[in-house]
């Protein structure tokens, strides 16, 4: 089980190295990042986009080009295309999104005949690294599922708890977490909480432990739970959030990353492959992480489970 970033960067380094296909891959950051991946032995990548734009990217950072290959494919949408149709040949197993608006790339993703939607609900999952916390933090969903209702949170889940899963914790502890910890009538996310609880109770959510619900502090710190009177472990040893709703994981995961600083890797699980969502405002550090954190996911994947 990986303790913190950095052992996320030599899970993905000690093994045989997975192929990323980069749609629109002419941005420096992306081309910055996947170059630093390469050299650290974590990925192989095919880059799909404008060849020029490329090259010429990569002379201005001086990256050396040769290591990979290049798809030349000026027009965005079809690069984005080109990119989904290199995953269902097999030629690569995650999917990175270079210089292009993410509905664009969600367009080739999701088309139902060429695309890699499969039958699971697509979510985001990030992973994060606190100096004030010994473990590994996963949470979701900070970026596609505006307001899940109970099943779709349940496949949220599943999908969270395939990743803790591959960076080694076999039986995660899931935080429902919401404003309270209290059930409250008014407040819809602590009857999913209830609900989910319930569900785990009777063992129909295998693979992981459940409670809530649970304000932040009481999810990560037993302290805290101890205090408010729950049972605790596994209340205050939550390895996983799950965010009422996109408004609550979004700012949370700003808060962690923005104000507390910390390390952060994310990637979209649900599809045929790993999805990066590179966004402008990410650090190389980030895009290098991301890069790491879908790569160990698809080896998972591709070992059926059994790293």
């Amino acid at each position: 089980m990986i303790r913190n970033m950095d052992g996320l960067l030599r899970m993905a380094a000690s093994g045989k190295r997975h192929m990323l296909v980069v749609a629109c891959a002419q941005g420096k950051e992306v081309l910055r990042a996947i170059w630093t991946a390469h050299k650290a032995g974590i990925a192989e990548a095919i880059l799909v986009g404008d060849k020029l734009q490329i090259r010429k990217a990569a002379e201005t950072s001086q990256i050396y080009m040769d290591d990979f290959s290049i798809v030349h494919e000026p027009d965005r949408e079809a690069a984005c295309r080109k990119a989904v149709s290199l995953i269902r040949e097999g030629k690569a197993s995650a999917l990175m999104k270079g210089q292009v608006d993410t509905p664009v790339l969600m367009r080739a993703v999701l088309d139902r005949s060429e695309g890699l939607r499969g039958d699971a609900l697509l979510s985001h999952v990030a992973l994060l690294d606190l100096r004030r916390l010994e473990r590994p933090l996963l949470l979701t969903d900070a970026a596609l599922n505006i307001a899940p209702g109970l099943e779709e949170k349940k496949k949220i889940l599943e999908n969270a708890v395939r990743v803790a899963h591959a960076l080694g914790n076999p039986l995660p502890i899931v935080a429902c977490l919401c404003a309270t910890e209290k059930v409250n009538l008014k407040m819809p996310a602590t009857l999913d909480a209830a609900k989910l609880v319930k569900a785990s109770q009777h063992g129909k959510l295998p693979g992981y432990q459940l409670f809530g619900p649970a304000a932040l502090d009481n999810a990560l710190f037993p302290a805290a739970a101890k205090y408010k009177g729950m049972e605790s472990p596994p209340a205050g040893c939550a390895d996983i959030l799950l965010a009422p709703d996109i408004e609550a994981g979004n700012m949370l995961y700003k808060a962690f990353t923005c104000i507390a600083k910390a390390k952060a890797a994310g990637v979209v699980v649900g599809a045929r492959a790993p999805i990066i969502l590179a966004s402008r405002t990410d650090s190389r550090e980030t895009l290098i992480q991301s890069i790491a954190l879908a790569l160990v996911l698809s080896a998972y994947d591709a070992s059926g489970g059994c790293l």
